[in-house]
């Protein structure tokens, strides 16, 4: 069954509402060549289609966020250029970026608050901040209360420390660091609530390009901790956000 056929059986009486809606998920996606845009993604998982900007050319993303933009849906980006921006900005005005997180944004529908209470996001280093305001801007845009705290490592831990009231009054946090990768492990260590960690690939040579920090978090002894991959800020701002909304 087509849409134009669902709504004309629900119509009709002759197909439920929840009935309907489960057909409405698996509804075809549309196949422009390049990509197969899934509209439908928001019924099943709550959120729509996020464009993954890189290995794109600046017209394939453009493409995808025509198809998306007739569709009246919100737009999320990762991983966009600097020029890709200034490319997309000429065609749709109304386009934000955030370049240190590297993300589009267009808001086509008011964004509302879904989440439960606060995501709190920090990281080890400054050098962890790109990484780190790709989850915040994902978790916001998926609308949550996000706040940030950034450079409190363990190389200072009195830094983490002086922050414990907002530590505290988090749903879900988010440990963004590179190194060592020990900040999650600390942080499980104080909280009673869900801890992301993410890797980043910050850090020296034995870093290995942030698979030292991917395995200190893997092999964390803090329990209620888990790990995305090394720089998925997307990925842990989105669990995040998922949690949030239970």
């Amino acid at each position: 069954m087509d849409l134009k056929e669902i709504l004309i059986s629900v119509k009709q009486g002759h197909l439920d509402i929840d009935t309907a809606l489960s057909k409405l998920k698996t509804l075809p996606f549309e196949d422009i060549g390049y990509a197969k845009v899934d509209h439908h993604r928001s019924i099943r998982n709550g959120y729509p289609e996020v464009i993954y900007g890189e290995g794109k050319t600046d017209e394939q993303i453009a493409g995808i966020i025509e198809k998306m933009m007739e569709k009246g849906s919100n737009i999320l980006a990762t991983r966009i250029k600097k020029e890709t921006y200034d490319y997309l900005k000429n065609i749709y005005p109304s386009i934000q970026y955030e370049e240190l997180a590297r993300i589009i944004k267009i808001e086509n529908k008011k964004i509302e608050k879904v989440g439960k209470g606060k995501i709190l996001v920090l990281t080890g280093g400054t050098c962890d901040i790109p990484v780190a305001e790709e989850a915040y801007h994902t978790a916001e845009f998926l609308g949550n209360d996000v706040e940030k705290i950034y450079d409190v490592g363990v190389a200072g831990i009195h830094r983490l420390f002086n922050n414990m009231d907002k530590i505290m009054s988090a749903r879900v946090i988010i440990a963004v660091a590179g190194m060592e990768g020990a900040l999650p492990s600390v942080v499980g260590g104080l909280v009673d609530v869900p801890v992301i960690a993410v890797p980043t690939s910050v850090g020296y040579g034995a870093n290995f390009k942030g698979l030292s920090s991917l395995l200190t978090m893997l092999n964390s002894c803090a329990s209620g901790i888990s790990v995305v991959n090394i720089d998925n800020g997307f990925g842990a701002g989105y669990l995040a956000s998922m949690i949030n909304k239970l």
